[in-house]
């Protein structure tokens, strides 16, 4: 996190972990306002790659899962770096402007991601840089974050994966109602304390929670090269381009795609825990015999108690199993609907 960002942060109330913001001091309050009203998160557990250059859009094309050569000015989309073996190293939203593309994706995965992607730079005409501690995101969202955002800047991205940009502040709308900020580190205090004067600041956890209801996969360092995309459902939520040329892995995903028959898929589920779930953690079902029939995701807490995740399970599991975190003695999964349909 940008030092002069983590200082302001803390002379208004944040109490910081590695993790991000971990609460403002009134944790009941912020999962009340979480819950019902409109709220403001820094967003430092995600860190941001620039890409431009006259050849960074065909790059990205043969670099990425999702088709960015038919991504436009003010468009943005989920997306993966994989592996050649098909495993996805890295979740992320692209999202183009003027000047290029931006890249987000966890901060714990920017150095690793910018390394491997520069290796395939060669001599094209493609600048990346990793601009993590130069930018600040922020995320708002709630019933009235549209509202807020057009009351603050004159203009708001009001339908998903669109972006507008002015004054170098970047408003990428993820959903209905979730709007991701880029800014620069000098410009946020200001646009942090214009807003808040309005909504209520929270966890950077809370913008995790979000996104696992909202079905959004995010990969870490725990969970690399553990699945194929398919399995996290990118496939479904626009992650992924069936019709374009060659990336990392494309032959495996599309062999998936066209010939395969997948037997694991990423549903969202609640589990009462005493010990938090964590990315990579394994999951059990008595058919299995001992083996692991899934793992986790990610998990957040829940707003009203427990905690919420997505997990990649065995579908004959999912169907006929009790599903049990750690153990078969471990606690439950109990499922939800995620907002799209599986297949």
């Amino acid at each position: 996190m940008n030092l002069s960002w983590q200082q302001f942060l803390m002379s208004h109330g944040a109490i910081l972990t590695e993790a991000g913001v971990q609460s403002f001091g009134d944790v009941a309050a912020e999962h009340l306002a979480l819950r019902e009203h409109t709220i403001l998160c820094d967003l430092s557990q995600f860190g941001t790659l620039r890409v431009s250059g006259e050849e960074a859009q065909s790059f990205l094309n043969n670099m990425l899962s999702s088709d960015v050569a038919n991504l436009a000015i003010g468009q943005a989309q989920y997306s993966s770096f994989n592996s050649a073996k098909g495993r996805v190293l890295a979740t992320m939203v692209v999202a183009r402007d003027d000047l290029g593309f931006v890249l987000t994706l966890p901060q714990s995965l920017v150095a690793a991601m910018h390394k491997k992607l520069s290796m395939f730079v060669f001599r094209s005409k493609v600048k990346l840089v990793d601009v993590t501690e130069q930018q600040v995101r922020l995320g708002l969202a709630g019933t009235h974050a549209a509202e807020v955002l057009q009351r603050q800047f004159g203009n708001a991205p009001l339908t998903p994966m669109t972006v507008v940009t002015a004054d170098n502040i970047s408003v990428t709308c993820l959903a209905e109602n979730r709007f991701q900020l880029e800014m620069a580190a000098d410009q946020a205090p200001l646009i942090w304390l214009a807003l808040a004067a309005t909504v209520k600041p929270v966890a950077s956890a809370s913008w995790d929670w979000l996104a696992i209801r909202a079905g959004v996969p995010v990969v870490l360092p725990a969970t690399q090269e553990a699945y194929v995309l398919q399995m996290i459902n990118l496939d479904l939520i626009g992650g992924v381009s069936f019709k374009k040329g060659c990336y990392p892995g494309q032959e495996i995903v599309a062999r998936m795609h066209y010939l395969g028959k997948l037997k694991r898929r990423m549903y969202l589920a609640h589990i009462e825990s005493e010990l938090p779930p964590q990315a990579g953690d394994e999951l059990f079902s008595a058919e299995m015999d001992g083996q692991a029939s899934g793992t986790i995701v990610n998990a957040s807490a829940a707003p009203t108690g427990g905690y919420d995740v997505l997990a990649v399970l065995q579908i004959a599991s999912r169907d006929t199993q009790s599903i049990h975190l750690a153990s078969l003695t471990g606690p439950v999964l109990a499922f939800q609907s995620l907002p799209y349909s599986l297949p």
